[in-house]
């Protein structure tokens, strides 16, 4: 999981407001399946974006999805709007989204977000059950095999008499 810890720590100390999802989210919630980078979703406003490029910055991050790995820090110009965005940087890959396939956005996850102590900060993460809604809404066979295990841990949370 490489740097996951630093990104975590620069966007909670930023202020930016966002809830983890994707596959480190199921591991915080109990996953076996192994991941590399983080995902978070947020509220894509120009705001959002400048923060997010302040608190990256010395890391030299870049658009993952683009074959010229353009500088997330000059492109695209402020005010443009966005709805997701891919980056590298040196601590690690982090996928900004404004929203989850299967759940909405951001709003919509912080509804159900759980919070919870992260390396030093707290953060919030997708609910176990929305993080299953959305991984199969995704539909991809490592997508629907982690929402299997997930819904065999919140069984086994029920049985214990715990939250999902």
């Amino acid at each position: 999981m490489k740097n996951l810890h630093i990104l975590l720590q620069r966007l909670a100390d930023a202020g930016l407001e966002f809830v983890v999802v994707g596959g480190f989210a199921g591991v915080l919630h109990g996953s076996a399946y192994v991941t590399e980078d983080l995902d978070i979703c947020a509220m894509m406003t120009p705001e959002t974006v400048a923060r997010l490029r302040r608190a990256l910055a010395d890391l030299k991050p870049v658009h993952r999805m683009t074959p010229q790995k353009l500088s997330f820090l000059e492109h695209p110009p402020a005010g443009q709007p966005l709805a997701n965005v891919y980056l590298e940087t040196e601590a690690g890959i982090i996928d900004v989204l404004g929203s989850v396939l299967g759940i909405g956005d951001y709003e919509a996850l912080a509804r159900n977000a759980i919070e919870i102590p992260l390396f030093g900060r707290r953060c919030r993460v997708i609910s176990l059950e929305d993080l299953i809604k959305a991984k199969e809404a995704l539909g991809r066979e490592k997508d629907l095999l982690t929402a299997k295990e997930l819904r065999a841990i919140a069984a086994k949370r029920r049985l214990a008499g715990g939250n999902t």
